[in-house]
């Protein structure tokens, strides 16, 4: 018998008397997590020393906090029309100020990327696991309670967001190998997925529907597709077969890729190609548009998946779905589209566990047969000339993000016939020292190790390393890297003695500069490569003050950049619409020395965007 709640104070009241006050709680990951229970949960246990809380869970979700005046004079108008009215979670509000009681203990797999560095408490409890072994590394704590957010269509339930790992709990608590009590908080603008996320209503000992929505859903805000991204996309595109299997993340690289498949279909991608200066890897050359259709299986659910769905570019079902997926988190208009497709079409977005996304054990011959020409689509941070890939934490140890399913996916590919794992990465980055390769000679940490080494991809290209010895790994990855930094890597690795002292660059390499990215593409920018491809909740005049603030942030890393930046504010043309701009940041009339300056630096960042 399911007992049933309207307010998360009788929810907890209820679980500190049937579960008792030595709670350890399994989250779901990301949008799954019913932040109001967990709250007041935590907020009892703040205020009683007796009750004894473990919390075990990842990607804890946070609105941003403006770091920096210009930061809080973009975001601070936006924040609710952005990121929704979504509340702070008690216990990350803790961490952050250091003051979470002995009694309360959380421990996650998965961070927020960039939000925990350096906060000593979250840095030393993560655990580093794979997302296949989170599960493992779950039962390990022995959970007694489970809270999750559910979807609720009549008097059907569905895990919705987060089959990931709650479908195996549930499946192992029906085998006697798992116990805990498990408590749902309705939300009903949650999509309701049907097929294997629905449970029967008696998996929850106890239900929450509060009588009025008890907040927005967590919406993660599109970031612009620079040209730098649309590069890599369209490299990533030419490794993609018709009727094969896809998998691609979140993120701006990620929005690129599922548009340069669109643009395949609409058979818009071969002029772009035609001007491209360079080398374009022609032994990936699958430019055609998709007669069979993709498959789609993945982790996450991604606005660039949808987007392929709706464009009927993936379409090739499997077990009568053309999506498997093991949780979602993007947008609210991502979750509206949703909500609203069909029956039969949502029908087609099957949300599983990772157990069967991310891995192939379990009826393998089904899952190899399925996943042909599988192309796993993942985002680095930089890689080094030996081919090991660094993804999730800093040389230090800070944990970024974490492994999640990156790994899983390698292994997939080196495991499954024809399948390729493909690491993109920009080929640079602005560092506090300035400008710096992602492309090393050696880092002191690695995430996908040397010996899996397979595809990488920059804005300059496509490096094939599988099979490749040292020396022609360390070879294509320089013939990728940006040539302000190839001669110093050449030199490194003949140092080493991996490279011949007679190797030299081909000429046709030599020339990767953000000058000549920019020539190639900018033509296109304006039809075929717009900056938000799937949307955006930015208004117009926010639109355009992005690359500028990208810019001044880049910039305020460096003395003499932000002098020349303040400079450019005194002395240069106005851009078209520096005054609109200069409005939305409250910098038209500045009213202190540090504001004018301020305003001056935006000013020169406009005009150098403009």
């Amino acid at each position: 018998m399911t007992e049933r709640f309207e307010t998360d104070g009788a929810a907890v009241d209820w679980i500190l008397q049937n579960v008792g006050r030595d709670l350890r709680v399994a989250l779901p990951l990301g949008l799954g997590k019913p932040v109001t229970l967990v709250n007041e949960l935590v907020r009892r246990a703040c205020a009683d020393r007796s009750i004894r809380l473990r919390i075990f869970t990842a990607l804890t979700l946070e609105r941003p906090d403006p770091s920096s005046d210009m930061e809080r004079r973009f975001l601070e108008p936006a924040l609710d029309r952005l990121f929704g009215d979504y509340p702070q979670v008690e216990y990350a509000r803790l961490l952050r100020e250091g003051s979470l009681p002995d009694n309360i203990r959380v421990t996650e797999f998965f961070l927020q990327a960039a939000n925990w560095l350096k906060v000593p408490a979250v840095q030393q409890d993560y655990v580093s696991a794979n997302y296949t072994h989170a599960l493992d590394v779950l039962l390990y704590q022995r959970p007694n309670l489970v809270l999750q957010l559910l979807a609720a269509e009549g008097a059907r339930l569905s895990l919705s967001c987060n089959t990931d790992i709650t479908s195996d709990l549930l499946a192992l608590r029906h085998t006697g190998r798992a116990d805990f009590t498990f408590v749902g908080q309705v939300h009903p603008d949650l999509p309701f997925m049907p097929g294997p996320a629905v449970i029967d209503t008696e998996e929850c000992a106890a239900l929450v529907r509060p009588a009025t929505k008890p907040h927005d859903l967590f919406s993660v805000v599109k970031r612009p597709v620079g040209l730098q991204d649309h590069a890599i996309g369209l490299h990533v595109s030419r490794l993609i077969r018709d009727g094969g299997t896809l998998q691609i993340g979140i993120g701006e690289i990620g929005d690129a890729v599922a548009h340069a498949l669109i643009l395949r279909q609409r058979e818009r991608i071969a002029p772009i190609w035609e001007s491209c200066p360079f080398p374009r890897g022609d032994a990936f050359a699958e430019t055609g548009v998709f007669d069979t259709g993709l498959y789609g299986v993945t982790e996450m659910l991604v606005d660039g998946l949808l987007a392929l769905f709706e464009q009927g570019i993936i379409r090739r079902q499997v077990q009568g779905a053309a999506i498997h997926a093991g949780f979602f988190l993007d947008s609210r208009d991502f979750y509206a589209r949703l909500k609203a497709l069909p029956d039969d079409r949502r029908a087609q977005i099957a949300m599983m566990p990772v157990s069967f996304t991310n891995a192939l054990y379990g009826d393998e011959d089904a899952k190899r047969a399925a996943r042909q020409d599988a192309r796993f689509v993942n985002s680095a941070m930089m890689v080094t000339l030996l081919g090991a890939v660094v993804s999730d934490a800093t040389e230090d140890g800070q944990v970024i993000s974490g492994v999640g399913g990156q790994f899983n996916f390698v292994e997939q590919a080196f495991a499954l016939q024809g399948a390729r794992a493909i690491l993109t990465l920009p080929a640079t980055r602005q560092g506090k020292g300035g400008l710096r390769s992602n492309i090393r000679w050696s880092y002191g940490h690695a995430t996908i190790p040397r010996h899996l080494r397979d595809v990488v991809v920059t804005e300059y290209g496509i490096a094939d390393l599988r099979g490749k010895s040292d020396a022609d790994t360390i070879a294509a990855l320089l013939a990728i890297a940006d040539s302000c930094f190839q001669p110093e890597l050449e030199e490194k690795a003949k140092s080493a003695g991996k490279l011949p002292k007679s190797w030299r660059l081909p000429e046709r390499a030599r020339h990767n500069t953000p000058d000549r990215l920019r020539d190639w593409l900018a033509p296109f920018r304006a039809e075929d490569l717009p900056r938000f491809p799937f949307g955006t909740d930015f208004t117009d005049i926010e639109q355009y003050l992005l690359p500028a603030l990208a810019d001044l942030r880049k910039a305020q890393k460096s003395a003499p950049a932000l002098l020349s930046t303040i400079l450019r504010g005194m002395r240069g043309r106005p851009a078209r619409r520096e005054d609109d701009a200069l409005a939305r940041m409250d910098l038209g009339q500045p009213g202190s020395i540090k504001a004018h300056l301020a305003a001056l630096a935006l000013r020169g960042a406009l005009r150098q965007n403009d």
